[in-house]
């Protein structure tokens, strides 16, 4: 277990040292993440270790929303002064969310499609 949380540490290091060290307005774990998809597709495979590792982080993965019902709960006041514009931000972006993810799904699926036919 040991090994593979330090895999897992690494790319985010590395991804953490990239995002700054670049400038870049992405998160680092982001960076360390889509770096260990490429190294995890050029491997061909999840090590055992760490894909145990993983599932074990997964099941309690619940408690990272733990500090975030903390905030909304030391902020309340702050939530009850702004609920308007926080609401339209909500709605606006859910529903920008939805519509990209149809318009890209639309786009797959005529794009897939094609290749079928050909």
């Amino acid at each position: 277990m040991l090994g593979a949380l330090t895999i897992l540490l690494v790319f985010q290091l590395v991804g953490e040292t990239i995002s700054r060290g670049l400038g870049l307005p992405v998160p680092g774990p982001v960076i360390g993440f889509i770096l260990l998809l490429a190294a995890l597709l050029l491997r061909r495979g999840v090590p055992e270790e760490l894909r145990t590792t993983a599932t074990g982080l997964l099941t309690h993965f619940s408690l990272m929303f733990v500090p975030a019902g903390v905030g909304v709960m030391v902020h309340l006041s702050r939530l009850r002064d702004e609920w308007l514009p926080i609401t339209v931000a909500l709605v606006l972006s859910t529903l920008l969310t939805i519509g990209c993810t149809a318009l890209v799904m639309n786009w797959l699926m005529r794009r897939f499609s094609h290749k079928e036919k050909a």
